[in-house]
């Protein structure tokens, strides 16, 4: 070829983007399977939704009870409720968020052998049903702490969002990776239950980081909700100054197995809907 073939040739052409038609048929795809979620999920149990709001309470409730007998005040603030609620509200977003997400295939499978539908598009309507629901039960319980009790808190919303935001991005980022690792090994699923179940304890539910002692403070560290849990409450209590907070530390726990998660599935889904 020569120098004026060369310079006459057109230009390489962009990689090509999804058609409008297609991503208003991703955005349809979504849209009917969030309300099939919510139909199934919540539409057929009595009480509906009501039980989302009714578990957390419960559960900050006997928390309040056992506590405020054997201490005269929780750790922070002034008010056992608010303690409690401020840690135990995001440990059940990223438990209930990575639950669904990981169970994403199997729960849409007849619905993904239509071209229409992708299991990107089960993946985000799950996700987004979950998480808009847990923030819904969040602001109920908050709010309605903050008005029946004296709590003295401050709330700072930048901070309480963020904290929100990235309890969000950590459960679907490890339920991404656990949606391939539990559709490919059924067993995983049972051995990754019995790996969560001490996670309630170790995560800062009842106690503060610097309430630990050495050497388990450098060993807690490294789990992610430790961090997200005393974020939230430095969003609550102005006083508290949660200084071992890693924002990057949760960003990285969170990304890596979102993006491992999402080209395991691109590679293999279409294997893994046929076992």
């Amino acid at each position: 070829m020569t120098t004026q073939d060369f310079a006459s040739s057109p230009p390489p052409s962009a990689p090509p983007r999804l058609p409008p038609r297609r991503r208003l048929a991703s955005l349809r795809a979504i849209v009917a399977l969030i309300l099939r979620e919510m139909a199934t999920s919540y539409g057929r149990s009595p009480g509906g939704y009501l039980w989302a709001i009714l578990e957390p309470v419960a559960g900050i409730a006997l928390l309040s009870l056992v506590f405020s007998a054997l201490m005269r005040s929780p750790a922070l603030g002034v008010n056992f409720q608010m303690f409690y609620a401020t840690g135990m509200l995001p440990f059940i977003m990223f438990t209930s968020i990575q639950a669904k997400v990981s169970t994403a295939l199997g729960y849409s499978k007849p619905l993904l052998a239509y071209p229409t539908v992708t299991y990107l598009d089960s993946l985000i309507a799950r996700f987004l049903l979950d998480m808009m629901t847990k923030l819904l039960v969040s602001y109920i319980l908050l709010v309605g702490i903050a008005l029946f009790y004296e709590t003295r808190i401050t709330p700072d919303l930048p901070v309480i969002i963020e904290a929100y935001a990235l309890t969000a991005l950590l459960g679907l980022g490890i339920g991404t990776l656990n949606c391939y690792i539990g559709t490919r090994f059924p067993v995983y699923r049972q051995a990754w239950g019995i790996m969560m179940r001490p996670m309630f304890i170790i995560s800062g539910i009842f106690f503060l980081y610097e309430a630990i002692p050495a050497p388990y403070d450098d060993y807690l560290w490294y789990n992610p909700l430790m961090h997200v849990i005393g974020l939230m409450r430095s969003g609550f209590y102005p006083t508290y100054d949660a200084i071992y907070v890693s924002v990057p530390f949760v960003l990285l726990c969170s990304l890596v197995p979102l993006a491992l998660g999402l080209v395991l599935l691109r590679r293999y889904h279409t294997d893994l809907l046929a076992m």
